[in-house]
């Protein structure tokens, strides 16, 4: 026995019925602009709420497409930067009076297919894919299922799409500058072994500063995904002899946060007196006082600004606006030197 209350739905039909008018008079009353007397309108508010009844708006949606679901693609969704920008996403979209459907494509490519269908079945109108791990091919999927599709920090990939990134290239320049301004003279990356195409991007351009600078071109650690064991396990095989560098680029902070730990744990060393550290995204982690990490900050809320306008607004853009870019500017903390 139990005193759960039951859990089925009230329909428009039962609402109809207590109130004693027509299932149409149901749905014009909850309709905005549509026509039904005051006297019509109070006996449904009134029913409706002796019954608790909601709007099915999912099916309304499915002929509507400004009450359609906006689909959200993602893998490491528990990573401080791609949850972050969950946040920021979700509180936006839902702020305008529109659902979301999260799909976590960290798993294998099979399930996260599956999944993705499921969305589809419901009509989700606009599918943005985030940095990292989602596959090309279920971004296909969605375009090919006439979705408009918005593809985060994904250069290069699929032309039908539009695109939110950043520009890594001057980023990158930034970057090589601070730690060169530093004196540091012999650099490394600590990377992943996800290789998602802002991650791949970062390690590149880096690379290329350097070389263009005349320097050796940086040796690359990638020990795993993208966490904070990786960024303690490159340090392990990083700092070791008498060959290690005096600056390290790790291409975010996770990363980087795995790896000042184990410098001054394991191996005594004082950052930045020793070994200048920098890393990307700003993280909240970033700005803890055991960090204190020189990063460069994701514009996370402009990010989720402008998929907002487009996925729930009916902006319209120009062809020119399917690609945008935006700055991610320095934040000096405490882990590069100001000189040498």
């Amino acid at each position: 026995m139990t005193n759960r209350p039951p859990q089925n739905f009230a329909s428009a039909s039962e609402v109809a019925r207590r109130a004693g008018v027509s299932r149409s008079a149901v749905s014009r009353t909850f309709t905005a602009g549509a026509s039904v007397s005051d006297e019509t309108r109070a006996k449904v508010l009134a029913a409706a709420e002796e019954l608790n009844y909601h709007v099915n708006h999912l099916a309304r949606g499915l002929s509507q497409e400004k009450s359609r679901p906006i689909c959200i693609l993602g893998g490491d969704l528990h990573a401080p930067y791609q949850s972050a920008l969950l946040e920021a996403l979700t509180r936006r979209i839902q702020a305008a009076g529109r659902a979301v459907m999260v799909i976590n494509t960290a798993g294998n490519e099979a399930d996260s297919r599956a999944a993705l269908h499921q969305t589809l079945n419901y009509r989700a109108s606009a599918t943005i894919v985030l940095s990292g791990a989602p596959p090309v091919s279920l971004v296909r999927i969605c375009i090919e299922s006439g979705q408009h599709v918005i593809l985060v920090n994904r250069q290069g990939q699929i032309e039908e799409a539009d695109h939110i990134n950043l520009d890594h290239e001057s980023a990158m320049n930034d970057a090589w500058h601070m730690l060169a301004r530093a004196g540091c003279r012999s650099f490394a990356i600590v990377s992943s072994t996800n290789n998602s195409p802002s991650l791949l991007a970062r390690e590149r351009l880096f690379s290329a500063a350097a070389i263009k600078a005349g320097f050796e071109p940086p040796q690359v650690i990638k020990t795993g995904a993208t966490s904070y064991r990786s960024g303690a396990e490159a340090a392990r095989l990083l700092l070791p002899g008498s060959t290690r560098p005096d600056a390290v680029f790790c291409v975010t902070d996770l990363l980087a946060c795995g790896f000042m730990d184990i410098a001054r744990q394991d191996f005594g060393m004082s950052i930045p007196k020793d070994i200048c550290v920098l890393g990307f995204d700003d993280i909240e982690q970033a700005g803890w006082d055991g960090y204190g990490l020189t990063t460069f900050r994701q514009p996370i809320e402009e990010i989720a600004e402008m998929i907002a306008l487009r996925v729930t607004e009916g902006r319209e853009f120009s062809v020119a606006d399917a690609i945008t870019t935006l700055k991610a500017l320095p934040v000096w903390r405490k882990t590069v030197r100001s000189g040498p």
